[in-house]
């Protein structure tokens, strides 16, 4: 092979399509139109001598040769690009970069929302791909780029990630402003009594941590809805009778249109912290990202 004939953009775009896997996202994440991203790889695929990916019905898939070349191109790139940014001081002001965040809905608005306003003034060159969380997946988007950074419980994190602990979560309980039954406080006995929205991550699911508290006192609520994510619980919630037992942060800006209240019975909270690749440790753009984060959610 001519090594003559590969620029590092030509390098740059292989790692892309190979975290990416579909000609559309690669070229949204290159600033690229999807005509010049086919002309870079029809030029790759004439170096390498190979097809490196192949279409198929959604996406592509990387040849053997593409699957050998992946991590020690990716590795490559990364030492290169340190060698650019370790002698000079990171300033967020003048960064270009995209940054991939995956989050379940509720940490989104609960804790992303913050983060981005302060990017919007402290780093505006800064673009942010919110991401839906797949902890099945989130070790493989790490290692290929596609994710940089993960919000989620510590206990579900996979493991060979790096993590740091970012905040606990209460559970509080929700009732409309105006509710006929539910006015400043609610004993047990209502609450058991009252329809409930609950949240099922896998859809379909009518138990959670409260009915776990409840069976512990021989008793049980009626669980009446049941929804994949927590953001629509708030405007069920003001729309109708039912009650919910949600996260704390997600209702801090809710108060005029629903009670917030403490629940009859005590729902242990959770743990929250931030999970990242050994590959972005010291990458100063993703180290002042954490730090930055860390400090805004400490704020919360």
């Amino acid at each position: 092979m001519d090594t003559s004939q590969i620029d590092f953009n030509l390098l740059v775009t292989l790692d892309t399509l190979l975290a990416e896997r579909n000609v559309t996202h690669a070229a949204r994440r290159l600033n690229l139109s999807q005509p010049a991203l086919s002309t870079r790889l029809a030029r790759l695929r004439e170096i390498f001598d190979d097809p490196l990916l192949i279409p198929v019905q959604r996406g592509m898939v990387p040849t053997q040769k593409a699957m050998e070349l992946q991590p020690r191109l990716h590795e490559a790139l990364e030492a290169v690009r340190q060698v650019v940014v370790t002698d000079s001081a990171f300033d967020p002001s003048r960064a270009k970069a995209t940054v991939n965040i995956a989050a379940s809905d509720y940490t989104q608005s609960a804790l992303l929302l913050p983060l981005i306003r302060a990017l919007r003034d402290e780093a505006p060159g800064l673009r942010v791909a919110w991401r839906g969380l797949d902890l099945t997946t989130l070790r493989v988007q790490m290692e290929r780029g596609a994710v940089d950074l993960a919000i989620t419980r510590p206990e579900t994190a996979p493991d060979q990630l790096r993590m740091r602990m970012l905040c606990h979560e209460d559970y509080v309980l929700i009732a409309r402003s105006g509710h006929p039954v539910v006015t400043g406080r609610i004993d047990l006995d209502l609450f058991c009594i009252l329809d409930h929205v609950i949240v099922s991550p896998d859809g379909g699911g009518f138990t959670g941590p409260t009915d776990d508290v409840l069976a512990a006192m021989g008793r049980s609520r009626h669980v009446a809805l049941s929804v994949p994510g927590f953001l629509v619980v708030p405007t069920i919630v003001a729309r109708s009778d039912m009650i919910a037992v949600v996260p704390a942060r997600i209702v801090r800006d809710e108060k005029e249109r629903i009670q917030v209240l403490s629940p009859p019975v005590r729902v242990p909270g959770f743990e929250l912290a931030m999970i990242w690749h050994d590959r972005t440790t010291t990458h100063p753009l993703q180290r002042w990202l954490r730090d930055r984060f860390a400090a805004l959610v400490a704020k919360i």
